[in-house]
């Protein structure tokens, strides 16, 4: 009697499976805090968004920490509070390969270059990744770097990081409102 397998199954990935691409920085000269992510999901790509997932928390976090709605914004005029707000966005990852959204299922990636960006942000003073992904690969990246700027760890803004409840993640991202105060 044949025995089957039973459990997850181990992804497998070929040359042909897509090559996945971040997008484009969303910064501006006078970016004061960088958040960072891994790489965007099915639905973001689907959408060309950052965070384009209906569930993902990203928007309502960062929303809730700097006292905007931006869930109830279109995503142009989301993206332009943000950079009224000094923040901007990018990814750790320039492309991988990736079957679904979760960063466990990235493999061969090349990062995207974060030192040249920061290098252009003269008044940037924190990097923050969102999540573990974006914080090992970013972390790696930025090297020695990365002393020169207050550096936040953010749990996940991802439905798939449900160990942290909405108001619990919030705590910590409120830490983006006080990263982007003038300094003293």
């Amino acid at each position: 009697m044949p025995t089957r397998k039973t459990g997850p199954q181990p992804l497998e990935f070929t040359a042909a499976d897509p090559l996945l691409a971040s997008f484009a920085p969303v910064v501006a000269r006078d970016t004061r805090t960088l958040i960072l992510g891994s790489l965007p999901g099915v639905a973001s790509l689907a959408a060309s968004q950052y965070y384009g997932h209906p569930r993902n928390a990203f928007w309502r976090l960062v929303g809730d920490s700097i006292g905007v709605d931006l869930v109830g914004l279109d995503y142009e005029t989301r993206l332009s509070v943000l950079l009224e707000h000094r923040i901007g966005l990018w990814d750790v990852i320039a492309n991988a390969r990736r079957i679904g959204s979760l960063d466990s299922a990235i493999r061969e990636h090349s990062q995207n270059d974060l030192v040249t960006l920061i290098d252009t942000l003269p008044d940037l003073t924190t990097v923050a990744f969102n999540g573990g992904t974006a914080a090992k690969i970013g972390m790696k990246a930025l090297g020695e770097r990365a002393l020169r700027y207050r550096t936040l760890l953010l749990p996940s803004s991802s439905p798939a990081h449900a160990s942290l409840s909405y108001a619990q993640k919030l705590e910590i991202w409120r830490r983006l409102a006080a990263s982007n105060a003038a300094p003293g």
